[in-house]
């Protein structure tokens, strides 16, 4: 096995690891938000539920990235060069911590609105409107994984 596959594989678990853990402790976020919140107001659960499921998309961009370097691409492959090899890698940083990252603060966002859905706010749109916002950092960083994955194929 190469430098340059042991650097893409590593990348590659980077990408699906840190944004799982990043999904993990936003959904744990919103969810102790939730715990709480009941106690005061139990009608609102399935607004509690959306808020509290929406920091887990970014562990499935963590996914999508993989797959899109090895099924769409190809781009994982035994005879790989060491450029491709530290491109896959830096894809799979970049998305991993981005990931990570936009979870964590999401998560956060989430449950800031579930405690005022909790106290009684109408403030439900107006949370998923503002948790959208770091969402858009981990799709970027998806974007980014793809387009390199695409230039390794075309270069």
């Amino acid at each position: 096995m190469t430098t340059a596959v042991i650097l893409a594989y590593i990348g590659v678990a980077l990408m699906i690891g840190l944004a799982g853990v990043g999904s993990a402790i936003g959904v744990s976020l919103g969810g102790n938000a939730t715990i709480g919140a009941l106690k005061k107001n139990e009608e609102a659960f399935g607004s509690y539920m959306l808020l509290s499921a929406l920091p887990g998309t970014q562990g499935l961009y963590g996914f999508a990235g993989y797959f899109v370097l090895e099924n769409v691409h190809k781009v994982l492959k035994p005879e790989m060069t060491l450029f491709e090899g530290v491109a896959v890698f830096g894809a799979g940083l970049a998305l991993g911590l981005v990931a990570l990252l936009s979870a964590i603060r999401q998560g956060m966002v989430c449950a800031n609105g579930i405690a005022a859905i909790g106290a009684g706010y109408n403030v439900f749109g107006r949370t998923m409107i503002l948790a959208v916002f770091p969402e858009l950092y981990a799709i970027i960083a998806f974007a980014a994984a793809f387009l390199i994955g695409g230039s390794l194929v075309a270069g």
